[in-house]
């Protein structure tokens, strides 16, 4: 989206140059999925240093592969 910036010169000395404008903002769906991420990356730790080797896994690759990344690229 180009938003034009009226009254300031930009470095060609022309007014009115077009500006972009990024926005980058997170919902709550997108926190929420952070959190469930983080948690079942704390959790899968703590399975782990009990000795789990089937649950812990399953638990830190669903957190760094699917929820963390998700939580990232949902809008």
């Amino acid at each position: 989206m180009k938003t034009p910036v009226k009254g300031k010169r930009g470095r060609s000395g022309r007014k009115g140059r077009e500006v972009e404008a990024h926005r980058i903002g997170f919902s709550a769906r997108s926190y929420w999925l952070f959190a469930a991420g983080f948690a079942s990356i704390i959790v899968g730790y703590v399975m782990l240093s009990r000795g789990s080797i089937t649950l812990a896994p399953v638990l830190l690759v669903a957190g760094y592969c699917a929820l963390i990344p998700l939580a990232i690229f949902v809008r």
